[in-house]
């Protein structure tokens, strides 16, 4: 037999349950991560297991219930078919593996299942396709942290980000299609927001990040790893592909937690503008996210929504995730492919 690559996927995680233990259990583990709730370990602790954790816990593990299959989470669904399907159209060179960076199945076991197939190299696909210390980076540290205390260490490449992907981008703008663009009064890109004092320590130079006039627009040799820049950058992309007229879209965030700032626009801020100017249709993108989960089909499906609605709004429609999408499996070949 050749040389063989194990292929670890890896996305965010999802509790067990939609049930206030599993989600608390969940959460806890999400947020006392460093990369996430980026404060010193003592406060971090206090507000997370004291606050945070078991106040929300409750009130998400209802929402979770929401979108619940007889698989489980969306997410954890379509992670499953993604690997299935990889591993269908991939040859006997790969062996691909499933792993969630928080709960289960766990990166661990993952990567037992790849070095018990006895693969020779290892390549890490985090599935987020803009990086974030937060997410991308939370991957490659735990990866890292578990190969360290392993005696034989693999050769192993870790894939950054792939937010300009071509193949990623068609998709998005294929399932945007299936819409009649010109009845909205206007079309969001809505990303996952982040602290900006976690843009600003990703700034090397200190000089450029909420600095300068602008300081996304563009991908730059300053900002080139900024996640904010990047969501903007894949906007773009779509956009072009689509093509959408300036005026048409706009590039937001969701998701704030707390009170610092976070990155802007905020898009329930966009959208209670557009509502007040008399607009009653808007299309939503989420390409933060490669699956429908919590965030898409709640955050912006039924909590937007209803908002929209008291504020005078008629119909946010989401365009759909990649999901198990035939073609997005074909994009993520691709970026395995590429990167060996």
């Amino acid at each position: 037999m050749g040389k063989r690559t194990g292929v670890l996927l890896v996305n965010l995680g999802t509790p067990d349950q939609p049930l206030r233990s599993a989600v608390y259990r969940y959460l806890k583990e999400f947020l006392l991560d460093r990369r996430v709730i980026d404060i010193p370990a003592v406060p971090r602790n206090i507000l997370v297991r004291g606050i945070i954790a078991p106040f929300r816990s409750g009130s998400s593990a209802k929402l979770y219930k929401e979108v619940w299959t007889d698989e489980g989470s969306p997410l954890l669904l379509y992670g499953k078919k993604l690997k299935a399907l990889l591993s269908e159209k991939l040859d006997d060179k790969y062996v691909v593996a499933l792993g969630m960076r928080y709960q289960n199945p766990s990166i661990s076991s993952a990567l037992d299942e790849l070095l018990d197939a006895q693969v020779d190299e290892l390549l890490v696909l985090p599935l987020f396709p803009q990086y974030a210390s937060a997410t991308s980076g939370s991957v490659i540290d735990e990866v890292m942290r578990l190969l360290r205390q392993m005696d034989t260490i693999l050769p192993v490449k870790f894939v950054n980000s792939f937010h300009d992907n071509a193949d990623m981008i068609k998709v998005f703008a294929d399932n945007a299609r299936k819409f009649d663009l010109d009845s909205y009064d206007q079309i969001l890109f809505s990303y996952h927001g982040l602290p900006q004092r976690q843009l600003r320590k990703g700034d090397r130079t200190k000089c450029h990040c909420l600095k300068v006039e602008n300081c996304c627009e563009s991908i730059t040799d300053a900002n080139k790893f900024c996640y904010s820049a990047q969501c903007f950058a894949t906007t773009k992309l779509i956009a072009k592909e689509l093509g959408l007229k300036a005026d048409q879209y706009e590039t937001c965030f969701q998701s704030r937690l707390g009170k610092d700032p976070w990155t802007q626009p905020y898009t329930i801020n966009l959208i209670e503008e557009v509502a007040k100017k008399g607009g009653k249709r808007i299309l939503v993108f989420s390409p933060a996210f490669v699956a429908d989960c919590l965030e898409t089909i709640v955050e912006i499906g039924v909590e937007y929504q209803e908002e929209f609605e008291e504020w005078g709004g008629e119909q946010v429609d989401l365009v759909p995730s990649l999901n198990d999408d035939p073609r997005w499996v074909n994009a993520v070949a691709g970026i395995i492919e590429s990167n060996i």
